[in-house]
């Protein structure tokens, strides 16, 4: 028995249901309405352009009829018609309820009555077309303000940090003045569950950035102030504008920082405990990723490297004066009154190795908004600790500021070095000026051949602007790591806040030399400094070992090759001094340069 045209018309109404929950919904859609009415079956916007049809149909004839079709039925003001189209072949028009206006089409159907399939299938499209433009649009938003809050971490690079807050204000969340850095390792296609997260535990106030350079990184600047209920979170850092020192911004498993003093009984924190400041950097943004490192830590007197610190994973945060008398077992106090026992404290960076636990999690210290590319240094050297960590995660603890091994004429040595590009004007308006090489020797610096990612510029152009470079300072930099080296010191002499006074200070000496500002009783101390952990980690790991790899250019081959071991066995001691100093060797950007000038300091390159 034939089946009724009721029982037809129920058939195709659940057979339109069911591909409306597909992806690619409309498209599938579209399809099927080709198959079943036997002529092709397309959506059409106001103006005739075809919006979409059945997957890998594109005729030049469809798009002709149904482009004088809508035309006609415009000016007709009619909701749907049948329409004589090109060749002869009738078009089938019905108008879905979106905004703008667009058309359900056929062309040349088999069956002259499909009117009330096309406007079954009208409402269904409908809604599947409005789903699908909402989300592009959805799609297109995410994009633009991922593209502005990338805008807004390169502007505080460069050090442009007004121009910085004034997007983020209008972006929302506002920059806070004092931030601590994550960088978290993670697959990419766990970056966005990551962020949430992140945005979640810190109430809405972290600046949350996909890495520009490195597509499975996440940075976050999270204001310590708004950490997580729980551990040692962001709140419990350090505060540069008092230098008042509290548990560090991760509990991380491996801390490189200063040796610990003898913790009170009653919790609170010694009074000498203190970290200044980090140093910041001047507003005309001339270093784009390569600012100098802060002097933090109390230090002895002698300049030596401070002690690595070891917290165990399982480490709860000191006690704070408003937790004294907590258990000693670690359980959570019980609140005043006899009410119910506070949540034990957990700090963020456990938060995301617990969520991701392939993810790795590296924390600089709190910082002045203005050090963002400071803390995003000491956030990849812990980075580099993290990756070997047993917790996955690992806060940086500090080290000497590379400007104390120069006194006045350092920076002269600085300013003269840099002065072929300072002067430089262009000989066309699109070529990069003064400013602009500046920036793209600092990046080029810190980030090698992905600077390119990081200053959205083609490769070429960026291995042209540094051969660029190569002419104007007279040295090899796309080379040479002593000719990298140099240019690197001299760029955070350059954008040290103090430059401009030690410049006013300078005798007028003849020209200066990088052996005169590396010949310095401080120089030689802070050199002493940055070895010293190298020197106990044993010869397999040690000096000898890195001094072979700055020898070959930081070249891993050819440093494996002056070993007499494997590639991998090379790439394995790095790794391990890497664990020795807290800081990041093969992962830009690196120690490279400060260890370089500590060898030649020393003479023992």
């Amino acid at each position: 028995m034939p089946a009724s045209p009721s029982d037809l018309r129920a058939d195709d109404i659940l057979a339109l249901a069911r591909l409306s929950t597909r992806p690619g919904a409309v498209r599938a859609m579209l399809g099927w309405l080709t198959r079943r009415t036997g002529g092709p079956a397309v959506l059409v916007g106001d103006t005739g352009r075809v919006l979409a049809g059945p997957e890998g149909e594109r005729d030049p004839a469809v798009a002709r009829a149904t482009a004088d079709a809508v035309a006609e039925l415009r000016r007709r003001g009619a909701p749907s018609a049948v329409l004589g189209g090109a060749e002869g072949r009738p078009v089938h028009l019905i108008a879905l309820d979106t905004d703008p206006r667009t058309y359900l089409a056929v062309v040349g159907p088999d069956d002259p009555h499909c009117g009330t399939l096309l406007a079954d299938a009208a409402r269904t499209l409908a809604l599947c077309w409005r789903l699908e433009q909402a989300e592009r649009a959805r799609r297109r938003i995410e994009s633009a303000e991922g593209h502005s809050r990338e805008a807004v971490l390169h502007l505080l690079m460069v050090g442009s940090v007004p121009a910085a807050q004034r997007i983020a204000g209008a972006l929302r969340p506002a920059l806070p003045g004092v931030i601590q850095v994550y960088v978290i390792e993670c697959p990419q296609p766990r970056r966005r569950e990551i962020a949430r997260r992140i945005d979640r535990e810190a109430g809405g106030g972290a600046w949350i950035v996909p890495c520009p350079v490195r597509p499975n990184h996440v940075i976050a600047l999270v204001p310590p102030e708004t950490g997580p209920p729980g551990g040692t979170g962001p709140a419990d850092a350090t505060d540069p504008a008092t230098g008042t020192e509290a548990s560090t911004g991760a509990d991380a498993s491996t801390v490189t920082g200063p040796a610990p003093t003898t913790a009170p009984t009653d919790g609170t924190h010694p009074a000498d405990a203190t970290h200044p400041a980090a140093g910041s950097h001047p507003a005309d943004g001339t270093d784009p990723a390569t600012p100098a490192t802060p002097a933090t830590g109390t230090r002895p007197a002698d300049g030596t490297a401070p002690a690595a610190e070891t917290h165990p994973a399982d480490e709860t945060a000191p006690a704070t004066p408003a937790a004294v008398g907590a258990p000693a077992d670690g359980t959570a106090p019980a609140a005043v009154g006899g009410g119910p026992p506070r949540p034990p404290r957990v700090s963020l960076d456990r938060l995301i190795v617990r969520l991701v636990p392939e993810s790795r999690v590296g924390v600089s210290e709190r910082v002045a908004l203005r050090d963002t590319p400071t803390a995003y240094e000491q956030a990849i050297h812990a980075l580099a600790v993290a990756r070997n960590a047993p917790e996955r995660r690992a806060a940086f603890g500090g080290d000497l500021d590379v400007t104390v091994l120069a006194g006045p004429a350092g920076y002269r040595w600085a300013s003269e070095l840099l002065a072929p590009c300072l002067r430089y004007a262009p000989a066309r308006r699109a070529d990069p000026g003064p400013q602009e090489l500046l920036g793209t020797l600092g990046s080029w610096l810190s980030f090698g051949g992905a600077a390119s990612r990081h200053l959205k510029i083609h490769r070429n152009t960026l291995a042209a602007r540094v051969r660029h470079l190569d002419e104007l300072l007279g040295v090899p930099v796309s080379r040479s790591l002593a000719a990298q080296s140099a240019a690197w010191l001299a760029l955070r002499l350059y954008t040290a806040p103090q430059a401009a006074a030690a410049l006013a200070q300078a005798p007028p000496e003849p020209t200066v030399t990088l052996e005169a500002v590396l010949g310095t009783p401080a120089a030689g101390t802070w050199a002493r400094a940055q070895l010293r952990p190298l020197e106990q980690a044993g010869p397999a790991t040690g000096l000898e070992t890195v001094r072979t790899w700055l020898r070959a250019d930081a070249r891993l081959p050819a440093a494996a090759a002056a070993l007499g071991i494997s590639l991998p066995g090379a790439r394995k001691r790095l790794t391990r001094a890497e664990d020795a100093l807290g800081r990041s060797l093969l992962t830009a950007p690196s120690a490279k340069y400060e260890l370089w000038l500590a060898m030649r300091a020393l003479d023992s390159l």
